[in-house]
């Protein structure tokens, strides 16, 4: 029943609430800060016409993929699905929100990407941090074995020799800065609107990705280097070029 009710609406327990937006407090950064040093790439600029594959096709072609081939990703590729999953397009509200292509409850957007990369042309594998308000990468250390990967994802290899995972981790308190202790449904329901993207951007650019929320928690964050209690991972999908064609037909 405690798991059914978090499903409720609880926008009750705001009634007698005030917010530490409402009592002044400062917002909490749109994008977390890097430690002095930590090397930036640029990520290639794409235009709008990168993919033609129109949205309804994508919608189609959608599918869970859990075997990859071994080519690694293009770095457009890469800069195509941060874009359309998180890329910051406008700073609102005096720069305590964000527009993005995907909803967020009051526009909190309280995800970080970071990028599990063992096969990107261009790009050493290591693990990397996606930085939302330029579209860049920020190299924060050395590539996660495959083994650890593998064991961190409950024993799903395909976690751990795919090119590229997507690791979203929440902070809870830019959402909880607004919203209280009606906050924490509203994360999963954002986060689930930001993978969601990642499937259509993946079927419009012949990728594949899979959602995974069966993961290892404590082993998943030290991965990643969290300290797994103001930032923890929420979510993660596994991205590559599917090992066969992407059509609405197959890979049912």
């Amino acid at each position: 029943m405690e798991g059914r009710n978090f499903l409720k609406s609880n926008w009750h327990l705001l009634d007698e609430f005030v917010s530490d937006q409402a009592k002044g407090v400062k917002h909490p950064p749109i994008q977390e800060r890097l430690p002095e040093g930590t090397p930036v790439i640029a990520l290639p600029d794409i235009g709008d016409t990168y993919s033609d594959v129109s949205l309804t096709q994508a919608m189609d072609a959608r599918r869970s993929i859990r075997k990859f081939s071994t080519e690694p990703l293009k770095p457009e590729e890469l800069s195509f699905l941060l874009r359309y999953t998180q890329k910051v397009g406008k700073v609102i509200r005096n720069g305590i929100a964000t527009l993005r292509p995907v909803p967020s409850a009051g526009a909190r957007h309280p995800f970080e990407t970071y990028l599990l990369v063992n096969a990107v042309s261009g790009l050493d594998p290591g693990l990397y941090r996606y930085l939302p308000l330029d579209h860049s990468l920020a190299l924060l250390g050395g590539r996660r074995s495959a083994e650890d990967v593998t064991a961190a994802c409950n024993g799903q290899t395909f976690c751990g020799d795919c090119p590229v995972v997507f690791a979203w981790t929440t902070l809870p308190y830019r959402t909880e800065w607004r919203y209280g202790p009606a906050s924490h449904k509203v994360i999963a329901l954002d986060a689930g609107h930001l993978c969601q993207n990642l499937y259509l951007a993946c079927a419009a650019a012949g990728l594949g990705t899979c959602a995974i929320g069966a993961y290892d928690q404590i082993a998943m964050d030290r991965l990643l280097g969290v300290d797994g209690k103001n930032e923890f991972l929420i979510y993660l999908a596994p991205v590559g070029i599917p090992a066969r064609p992407l059509t609405p037909e197959g890979n049912k």
